[in-house]
């Protein structure tokens, strides 16, 4: 499997109430799964695990045939070649929408890196903002930019958390189904959290479901 949890168990510091105890997951190369659950099961933990911006109290997490997090060993978030889409966006205040999606890809010629740039742009129909700031943004843009700058490097795995919470019903189904097209075309792996029955029927392969510990 492209992506494995062996026996993941965490809580957090000071706590002694396991958010998730013995948990496995198994996703093919370029699956996209998805993740739901009551609030409180531990679906963004899972993703943040994945991620590693969290460290397991035990068991294997194992990407691309590499153990990334075990009881002997870190791999830190930026060697694991993950896309990110959470919740609270995380775009760069002094950075333009351009400047955004583009930061990823510092190392491809002027010429690929607007190119790429120019394709997101035209696929979450942002074109006419590319020169403005975050803050200059609604909630619902500032998400599609979040989405555009993690595909922009072509990560082999893409974790989004509810990552059309913010985004108007029209362009959410053309979204879903053109982020679905690139990842299937791209051989892309995505894990996703949510919470919306039409983004398990557009998006996915397949729905984990995690309840409470």
């Amino acid at each position: 499997m492209f992506v494995d949890l062996s026996g993941i168990a965490f809580k957090y510091s000071g706590t002694d109430k396991y958010v998730l105890k013995d948990f496995n997951l198994s996703v093919a190369k370029g699956e996209i799964v998805s993740v739901v659950g009551l609030s409180g099961s531990g679906k963004s933990t899972v993703l943040r695990l994945i991620a590693g911006l969290e460290v397991q109290t035990a068991g294997i997490i194992t990407i691309n045939n590499r153990i990334v997090a075990d009881q002997n060993s870190f791999v830190p978030p930026e060697k694991r070649k993950i896309g990110m889409v959470f919740q609270d966006y995380a775009l760069f205040p002094h950075c333009t929408v351009y400047s955004n999606i583009a930061f990823g890809i510092s190392d491809m010629s002027r010429k690929e890196r607007d190119a790429r740039v120019d394709r997101l742009l035209t696929l979450i129909n942002m074109n006419e903002c590319r020169d403005r700031y975050p803050y200059q943004l609604s909630g619902g843009q500032q998400q599609r930019v979040a989405v555009a700058r993690a595909l922009a490097p072509n990560p082999y795995l893409l974790l989004m958390d509810e990552p059309f919470s913010n985004i108007d019903s029209e362009l959410k189904q053309r979204m879903r189904l053109e982020i679905r097209s690139i990842l299937k075309a791209e051989a892309v792996t995505c894990i996703f959290v949510t919470h919306d029955k039409s983004d398990l029927e557009d998006m996915s392969d397949r729905t984990i479901t995690i309840t409470p510990v």
